[in-house]
């Protein structure tokens, strides 16, 4: 490197993105940390309580970790975009009868696309993250995200619907590794988050309670309906459409005498459908809103690995376009539950070709 590169690290307090500091400050970079100010206007208890990468202890851990590295660290404000682009969106997703992705929205919207944005503004050439992920220059002159070497923790499938602008002006330092390299680094380096555990929740409903927080967010208290048969058949009655999601099959309170699954939900009608096990197995899908990483877009039909889900291997499929904006996928093998509002994200090889969400 000529001279150092100016980039900016957002810093969520977490054993990743630290180390993914100290790589880049290694490689040359003039690197300057970032914690994102995201949560909204609780009590600061509560913000303690809640940790993660949203809570006041994130900025303490960022901050004792940029002092070790020696590099600035600033807090930044993005309180009304992650409230915009995020909280709304879960929020009408789930009053629509769909099942939302909100880390998908915020890698997206908030933090890439608001945090590019600023850095940029501050003469930054690049942003980083603790991502496990990798990004490649293509022979096409398209960038795409590489699976990362560690594919137990690999994280492409919440990053398919990042821009060719964004990924142009993005690092990520930490798909080249291992989980326990990394910790193994933030150990040697003395870093107190080096055993600090993973978030595991959605960071602004750490109870894991998404119907309460949408009766909270709207102050409109959930409407019941009814469960019912795929005819129309009448089972009981059901707390409200945002307490359920397609495949589930606990919570659901009705004595059927044996186990039964959510596999529709009606908006419109304020309907819950019930139906057996073997109701949620599908071997096709229509996806939109498609975002195309490794190719401009999608011509004729195509073989491709599509993951529905965070934690799905992936199900070899082919894809035929309909639309620039939308595409049917027809699964080489049952899948279970597909779920409207969620992501699915076709590769080619470890690269990711594309991905969209789920109409139907």
């Amino acid at each position: 490197m000529s001279r150092k590169e100016k980039v900016v690290v957002g810093m969520s307090g977490g054993v990743d993105s630290s180390v993914a500091a100290w790589l880049l400050k290694e490689q040359g970079y003039e690197v300057i940390g970032v914690t994102m100010q995201i949560w909204q206007d609780e009590e600061e208890e509560v913000l303690e309580e809640q940790g993660g990468c949203c809570g006041l202890s994130a900025v303490e851990d960022a901050r004792r970790t940029a002092q070790l590295l020696e590099i600035p660290h600033y807090v930044m404000n993005f309180k009304a975009d992650f409230k915009r682009s995020v909280m709304d969106y879960f929020t009408a997703e789930y009053l629509a009868g769909r099942t939302p992705n909100p880390c998908i929205a915020c890698n997206r919207y908030v933090k890439w696309e608001a945090l590019l944005r600023r850095s940029l503004e501050i003469g930054a050439g690049y942003i980083a993250t603790g991502h496990y992920a990798r990004i490649k220059h293509l022979e096409n002159g398209r960038f795409c995200l590489v699976r990362s070497v560690s594919a137990a923790k690999d994280q492409t499938y919440a990053l398919y619907n990042l821009t060719q602008d964004q990924l142009s002006h993005t690092l990520m330092p930490a798909g080249d590794y291992s989980k326990e390299e990394i910790r193994e680094m933030a150990g040697r380096l003395g870093l107190t988050v080096a055993d600090k555990p993973d978030s595991q929740e959605i960071c602004f409903v750490p109870d894991q309670d998404y119907a309460g927080f949408i009766e909270r967010t709207t102050g409109v208290p959930s409407r019941e309906g009814n469960f019912v048969q795929k005819d129309g058949t009448i089972l009981g009655r059901h707390k409200g459409i945002i307490h359920y999601t397609i495949g589930q099959r606990r919570g659901l309170g009705l004595p059927m005498g044996r186990r039964v699954v959510v596999t529709e939900i009606r908006p419109e009608t304020n309907e819950v459908v019930i139906g057996e096990q073997e109701d949620v197995w599908t071997d096709q899908l229509l996806a939109d809103k498609m975002n195309w990483m490794s190719v401009p877009k999608l011509k004729g039909e195509r073989e491709a690995l599509a993951k529905i889900r965070y934690n799905h291997a992936g199900t070899p499929c082919t894809l035929w376009k309909i639309s620039q904006d939308q595409v049917r996928v027809q699964f080489h093998e049952p899948v279970r539950a597909v779920t409207p509002g969620q992501a699915v994200v076709f590769y080619e090889d470890d690269c990711v070709l594309g991905g969209g969400t789920i109409l139907k």
